[in-house]
């Protein structure tokens, strides 16, 4: 890893993330709002449920534009490169004090937002246990409600083919939807920022590299890997 489409390489590497890494013990649920709660069995049941209500007939399919492209914990029969108009990848989902942040060095992670394009991978659920990988992908994604990104509908585009996917769109109204932040700012809180899964320099490092192996070069993602970069350099 580290190389880019077209020979591009990257310039955070591994070793920048091994420099940051840090070993944190899980502090369990960790409040962002008044009302958020840790979801519950009755809580996932019931989002599976309306997903399923909902979902278009024919192939189920999940559109992945993170973490999901890398490391998406549920079972597919095949993945293609997709296309989502309308929508973007942005570090907008604030503050994470948990997964990878804390209350000293809070993480901000992908979500997609309106505006734009986004490039990233649809994957196919197979039909024999489509609501156990349902259940396994909601566990993952939403560990307290309301949901700040829920899960929803869109429509991407494979190979010419217009399709209808699952994915998880930040919600502006959320107390945790942050906008307006330039690259450099981004960039301060990636480099810094780590939890008990990891950090978040780690996170971009991941997500950057794996797009660029699937030939996607995304402009912003590249350039915030370079001043993620800098900064850990800075820090000796």
């Amino acid at each position: 890893m580290g190389i880019g489409g077209n020979g591009r390489r990257m310039r955070l590497t591994e070793g920048h993330v091994a420099r940051v890494r840090r070993e944190i013990a899980d502090p369990g649920f960790q409040p962002v709002a008044s009302n958020a709660r840790p979801a519950t069995d009755a809580d996932y049941a019931a989002v599976v449920d309306g997903i399923l209500s909902k979902a278009p007939k024919g192939d189920f399919r999940v559109f992945a534009y993170g973490s999901l492209i890398w490391n998406p914990d549920y079972d597919f029969d095949e993945r293609r490169v997709a296309l989502a108009r309308g929508w973007r990848r942005a570090f907008c989902l604030g503050w994470d004090h948990r997964f990878r942040g804390s209350r000293e060095t809070p993480g901000l992670m992908l979500a997609l937002d309106r505006g734009g394009q986004c490039k990233g991978v649809v994957h196919r659920l197979p039909a024999a246990n489509l609501e156990a990988n349902l259940h396994r992908l909601i566990r993952r994604e939403m560990s307290m409600v309301p949901s700040a990104f829920p899960p929803r509908f869109i429509a991407v585009e494979a190979d010419g083919e217009r399709l209808p996917a699952l994915t998880f769109a930040i919600d502006r109204r959320s107390g945790r939807y942050i906008g307006g932040l330039d690259a450099d700012a981004v960039a301060d809180v990636l480099s810094t920022a780590c939890g008990f899964r990891g950090s978040m320099a780690e996170y971009l490092f991941s997500t950057v590299s794996h797009l660029e192996e699937l030939g996607i070069h995304d402009r912003h993602l590249w350039r915030l890997q370079e001043l993620v970069a800098e900064r850990i350099e800075r820090m000796g």
